[in-house]
């Protein structure tokens, strides 16, 4: 340690409980215990928030071992794709590598195809890269073997938090793979599918006896004669029986597996296909769609990545329309899976793909339903509510440097749908893997509505859907996207569409709450980091696109949209269907003390070469505007500006960066993204409410400008540090700039004890890091004398009145001395302060909803400062961890202000700090790869080294073009798709069936236009089954009045014959009264 003076310097230590052993077994009876190999349900076990019980689907995968798939540049036949292979392992291990192409029996084996399984013995390193060097060979990765199993858990109640069926006592898992729990099927309900991704359970929706397809008004289309008829739609599931008597149109099954039958032995992949197209009972949406059923799971839950690429380049092989797949997964950089599904929408395949069900927590999108060019479905329930296992975006593809997409694209009803069931009758399931096939079913009916289907293709598609939905009131773009699916005005759009391009979103607000959290939780200033708003472009011109010049700012004068510096950044091309453009956002320097609102746009041209070569030119072009409005205040104060470290953060995929919590053993791995709008959203939320302004840096620490911040704020930073980033970090923290560091663990002990075994290396592989690179935390800190240890403690303690966590069962153990927290102020005069705090368990939303235990952290002290740490009682079993926001309110309160709070000050645990003597810090772990996937670190001989030092981003900010117009007021309904008006769009002959709907406005209620303001889905079923009983009576009322007026005309003319001769008579009468004259003729 570096001696160094203290001007005021505060060490507070607590204690905590010794971390459980390696191979510590759970407890009989624990909540959370593994289920039997065999996967038998379990006995129900008693819990206060766990009463009802569900099955549970667990999901992982391993490496499969000496199997490889060897990915081809293009289509080959079987010969050409032996020979490839032969020729480039010729030479390698001087031609005595033991190798064969594995044989797959399926109905793809006779097509050419872009990919091959070899499988080579022992293959050494060299071989695999001798591969890749072959010029037609383009990429070489691992076979996987994908599992599922069953067990029954507990499901919490409605108003009772989820239980975690991780969080069992401690039990180190044994790795198999570098990528496990990869991609699991997304659906909750009575059978295996009941699983709800990788957290926790949930509750399952009680069963609600309706149709889907009829509450989303199906019927109106089938009364007009849309059913389906001519679209082919796939299901990738579990397959499906013969003789099923829901479905009338299977055109092909085909079998995938290495089981030699075709039926469902599951359920899954029946209830898929009933939702979809089923023609009787729980009536699907497409019954008269063409049926081809992929079956890829086995009955006992395996698959192979080999079999989703066969089965889809079959799909493509047999023109498929609409694909539904209703699995999901963390890992977006899965290349040989990515790649597939790019190339399947490139072939006018609309793919349909659950959100996840990783919910309420944010950042958990899976993949491939987070590409732009799938359809990602989210799930409510039929009380219009974002369903809570259902998964928020953003995506996290482009961090650390750019900002998420919106996903998921539309969300619909995924709780308590009735569907198909295995053999026969109906059941009602939950989760988005429900969701997904509503979608699919709708796609397929509205395809089978448009005359020309040239016109249909995944962006056009995705277009209608997302122009059409209906915004629920009080929910943000983040959980419901564009809205509830609305097919009746899907099929509006539909018929009048032109191909164009579109946006998604179509405009920017950062004055609109809720619905544009978090752009607009925050208003934006001068000197603040730029805002990114990340803008999908959808093309339905054709599958490749260009944007044409460059986009242009217009910033409206009259709503000050000259106080705006827009720049933009774009796909170079938009292929497949689809590309992103990207808009920053700052304030100019003339209104750095303005306040107010400004407006402007930016005009978008958009071209796809036409299909039709008589079009002019040769090209369609397209042309969008994206409104954009901003609150502007004046730039605050710097003691209430917070700067979050996102640069130094790395997550899943591609490296292997566990998880905090090690408890987490069911998803180990740490792929959030560690955002301020993700897994620290209610932290963010928090800061926010106490009148900080919170921004991101995404880029070095030598690229911002210190004076501006009172606080840069690292927690679970990952990534290695620049020389220059340690040596400008001094220097701003010197000159007044505050540090808070909230780190977790990094013990190579236990580092080696989650490790797992590669197959193909024959090699054991290990985490990347800890919890936290401590290592490096130590380097960019050790300057003013003080480090983290490798200390690792799990228990509950208390600090200033607050419990920091909820022990569950106590057995407890008394530890002393334990350091963790500690407070600095630098000797400079106006020099910073600093915090370090040794665990994030308890401001990370991961871990604080799952119920788990957080690992503190050792803090070595300074010499001659004050360390005092009181006992604690420590739990090692189950433990709840509060959050410790107050915390962090008291550290912000100290680095902003100076001024320790009187709850830290007056401690009763200082006591003096180690000086670090016999506390060794921790060394990286031998042998890590972290270079690979690092932003600083690069391969070099003996051990990495720093990369230069990349160049800090600059902004080409747009020149504007001001007009000088009046913005529009509303630019939700602003944006219309290419000016199509649905008020004026009606549907034949149906107005006295169903009541037109028109758009909502943000914040207004989902309630039909008719009287007692019935809400769709709830009702309207009933409503449906009662026109046809008034239309009925009312028709024998006009009858009867009919059948009554006839008979009164019947007999009117005997009525009337006297009244004829009537007048004669008088007359008579009347000229013999006087004088006996006869009328004259």
């Amino acid at each position: 340690m570096l001696p160094f003076p203290v001007l005021a310097s505060v060490l507070l230590g607590l204690l905590a409980g010794l971390l459980p052993g390696a191979g510590t077994q759970p407890e009989p009876g624990a909540r959370g215990s593994p289920p039997p190999a065999s996967g038998e349900p379990l006995p129900p076990t008693p819990d206060a928030n766990c009463s009802q019980l569900t099955l549970k689907l667990e999901f992982s995968s391993e490496v499969v071992e000496h199997e490889y798939i060897v990915a081809f540049t293009g289509y080959f036949s079987a010969r050409a794709r032996s020979h490839y292979i032969s020729s480039a392992l010729r030479s390698s291990a001087g031609g005595l590598l033991e190798w064969h192409i594995v044989s797959r029996e399926n109905p793809a084996s006779h097509f050419p195809s872009d990919f091959e399984l070899v499988h080579i013995r022992q293959a050494p390193p060299g071989s695999l890269l001798t591969l890749e060097d072959h010029p037609y060979i383009k990429r070489v990765t691992p076979q996987r073997k994908v599992f599922r199993t069953l067990k029954y858990t507990p499901a919490p109640e409605a108003a009772a938090a989820p239980c975690n069926a991780s969080a069992g006592s401690p039990r180190w898992p044994s790795w198999q793979s570098s990528r496990p729990f990869r991609r699991s099927s997304l659906s909750l309900g009575s059978g295996f599918w009941h699983a709800t991704g990788r957290h926790s359970s949930r509750r399952l929706l009680r069963a609600i006896p309706r149709h889907v397809a009829q509450i989303l008004q199906a019927d109106v289309l089938w009364q007009m004669g849309h059913t389906g008829s001519g679209v082919k739609v796939a299901v990738f599931d579990t397959g499906l029986s013969e003789k099923h008597p829901h479905f009338k149109n299977v055109k092909e099954r085909t079998n995938w597996t290495n089981e030699k039958t075709l039926d469902d032995g599951l359920g899954h992949g029946t209830f898929v296909a009933g939702v979809i197209a089923s023609m009787r009972e729980c009536q699907g949406f497409a019954p008269d769609s063409e049926l081809h059923i992929f079956r890829v799971f086995t009955n006992n839950q395996v698959s192979y990545t080999s079999w989703f690429l066969d089965a889809f380049n079959y799909a493509i092989l047999k023109k498929i329309d609409v694909l539904n797949l209703s699995i999901g997964g963390p890992d977006f950089m899965d290349h040989p899976f990515v790649d597939k599904v790019w190339e399947l929408t490139a072939n006018k395949v609309i793919m349909v793909s659950a959100i996840g069900n990783d919910g309420p927590l944010y950042g958990t999108l899976n993949n491939p339903a987070d590409q732009m060019d799938v359809i990602g479905v989210g799930g409510i329930d039929f009380e219009d509510n974002i369903a809570r296992f259902s998964s928020r975006g953003m995506t996290t593809w482009e961090l650390p440097g750019g900002y998420g997409r919106v996903k998921p694209d539309i969300v619909t009803y995924g709780s308590g749908v009735r569907g198909s069931g295995m053999k026969e009758g109906c059941r009602s399931l939950s989760g988005t893997s429900v969701a997904s096939p509503v979608v699919a079913g709708a796609v397929t009916l509205l395809a089978s509505t448009v005359l020309n289907r040239e016109l249909v293709n995944p962006a056009s598609m995705k277009q209608a859907l997302i122009a059409s939905a209906r915004r629920l009131p009080g929910v943000n773009m983040f959980e419901q996207g564009h809205g509830k699916l609305d097919l009746i005005r899907a099929y509006q759009v539909l018929n009048s569409y032109r191909p164009q391009a579109s946006l998604s979103p179509s405009y920017i607000d950062l004055t609109e709450c809720p619905y544009m959290w978090p752009y607009c939780s925050q208003p934006i200033y001068y000197g603040g980091m730029p805002t990114i708003v990340n803008v999908t472009i959808l093309n339905g011109m054709g599958v490749t696109g260009r944007i044409v010049d460059k986009p242009i700012w217009q910033p409206y004068l009259p709503q000050n949209g000259d106080h705006m510096d827009v720049a933009i950044s774009y796909s170079p091309v938009l292929w497949p269907w689809a590309g992103y453009l990207a808009v920053s956002i700052s304030v100019a320097k003339k209104a750095a003390s303005w306040e107010g609102v400004a407006q402007g746009h930016v005009m978008v041209t958009v071209a796809s070469p036409a299909e039709n070569d008589s079009e002019v030119g040769g090209e369609l072009t397209s042309t969008v505007k994206l409104p954009i409005k901003v609150k502007i205040v004046p730039t605050p104060p710097r003691s209430k500006r917070v700067l979050w470290d996102q640069y130094h953060n790395l997550r899943y995929p591609p490296g292997y960066f566990p998880r905090d919590n090690l408890r987490m053993k069911n998803d180990p791995l740490d792929w959030n993204g560690d955002h301020i709008h993700t897994n620290f959203r209610d932290m963010y939320q928090h800061l926010r409410s106490m009148g900080y302004f919170v921004e991101v840096l995404g880029a070095p620490i030598t690229c911002f400008d210190a004076s501006q911040y009172g606080t840069l704020l690292m927690v679970d930073s990952e990534e290695e540090y620049f020389p220059e980033e340690i040596t400008k970090l001094r220097r701003d923290i010197d000159n007044g700039l505050s540090l808070i560091v909230f780190s977790d663990w990094y013990n190579t002990s236990v580092m080696r004890k989650v490790k797992f075994y590669d197959e193909n290396t024959r090699q054991w592989w290990m985490p990347d890091t800890g919890g936290a690179n401590v290592p490096a935390l130590n380097d960019l800190i050790s300057v003013w004398g003080m480090a983290f240890s490798d200390g690792l403690y799990e228990g509950d303690f208390t600090l200033a009145d607050h419990d920091s966590l909820e022990v569950l069962k106590q057995e407890t153990a008394v530890v002393e001395g334990v350091p963790i927290l500690g407070l600095y102020q630098t000797p400079s005069d106006g020099g910073g302060r600093i915090a370090l705090y040794g665990d994030s368990n308890c401001i990370d939303d991961s871990h604080r909803q799952k119920g788990a235990a957080p690992r503190l952290l050792l803090l070595p002290g300074q010499p001659g400062s004050a360390l005092f740490c009181p006992l604690a009682h420590v739990s090692a079993s189950l433990c709840v961890p509060a959050d410790c926001f107050w915390l962090l309110d008291a550290l912000l309160q100290y680095t902003s202000y100076s001024m320790t709070p009187p709850s830290l000050s007056h401690s009763h645990s200082r006591v003096a700090p180690p000086t670090g003597a016999d506390r060794p810090l921790p060394q990286r772990l031998e042998g890590n790869h972290l270079y690979r996937y690092s932003k600083v670190l690069e391969a070099h001989l003996g051990d990495p080294k720093p990369r230069p030092l990349p160049a800090c981003p600059h902004l080409s900010w747009a020149k504007p073009q001001p007009l000088n117009e009046t913005a529009p007021s509303n630019l939700w309904k602003h944006q219309k798709l290419l000016s199509v008006d649905l008020d004026k769009v009606a549907l034949p002959n149906m107005k006295a069936y169903r009541p037109q709907v028109r758009p909502l406005s943000p914040g207004e209620s989902g309630a039909w236009d008719i009287p007692g303001g019935i809400m769709p889905g709830r009702y309207n079923q009933e409503v449906g089954q009662t026109i046809p009983v008034f239309a009925f009576l009312g028709a024998m009322v006009v009858l009867s009045f009919f059948v009554v007026q006839l008979t009164k005309a019947k007999s009117k003319p005997k009525r009337r014959k006297p009244r004829i001769k009537r007048p004669t008579y008088l007359q008579q009468q009347q000229a013999a009264a006087g004088g006996g004259k006869a009328p004259a003729v």
